[in-house]
């Protein structure tokens, strides 16, 4: 089983200066990063929120991450790998328990002024697992949210996994959609704490568009929501 990855202090990073490129008239500034590795992902997060002002644009970032776990606050270390598969676990300070993260996976994090813009945290995460069940329904696929355990599933598997945090009427982290990412790496945990979770993601639904034209997608469906 690995321990938390030390995360004792961490740096300010800077992110691709093609990414940061957007429209300051937009309600939302959506940043295209590519594969980014977490932890330098999660202090930009981080520095954002602390950062900003009444006035700091809400954005959306939408990435991928080299292979990791990520465990909640919350999260219990029964949960954590059963195996050593050198995938670091890094504790983090979103909601739920542990996660996998891979490149083949959308991660979609919403920076957002929850206040500014008069929702709470259970409706946000109630529209984020909208944004995903509209996208996976224009392929024809029924997908539903379960009150008890926040995510998108597809019959009993998951397929998309959400989480926040919450700072000064602030939110950052979001959701990641399983496009064509490795599963092997989910067997090793408890999915969201819950032993025996079946995870699935679009490439085995049938759905053959690249993560390119699923995120541009998914990107329309969070902003329809948000708006």
């Amino acid at each position: 089983m690995h321990g938390p990855a030390p995360v004792h202090r961490v740096l300010p990073v800077s992110l691709p200066a093609a990414a940061m490129q957007s429209s300051a008239a937009a309600p939302l500034v959506v940043r295209r990063l590519g594969l980014v590795p977490y932890v330098p992902a999660w202090a930009r997060m981080r520095e954002f929120t602390a950062a900003r002002g009444a006035d700091t644009p809400d954005e959306l970032w939408l990435l991928e991450h080299p292979p990791v776990y990520t465990a909640g606050i919350a999260g219990k270390p029964e949960h954590w790998p059963r195996v050593d598969n050198g995938i670091p676990v890094v504790r983090v300070d979103r909601g739920g328990q542990i996660t996998y993260h891979g490149p083949g996976q959308l991660v979609a994090y919403l920076l957002l002024d929850m206040r500014r813009r008069g929702i709470s945290v259970r409706p946000l995460v109630r529209q984020m697992e909208q944004a995903v069940i509209d996208l996976l329904a224009g392929y024809g696929i029924a997908a539903h949210g379960r009150p008890d355990a926040p995510g998108v599933y597809v019959g009993p598997a998951k397929i998309a996994a959400l989480g926040l945090r919450v700072r000064n009427g602030c939110c950052y982290h979001g959701l990641a959609l399983n496009v064509d990412v490795a599963l092997a790496p989910f067997l090793a945990i408890n999915p969201c704490g819950y032993a025996g979770l079946e995870v699935t993601r679009t490439r085995d639904l049938g759905i053959t568009d690249s993560r390119r034209q699923l995120g541009e997608k998914l990107i329309r469906h969070i902003r329809n929501l948000l708006q």
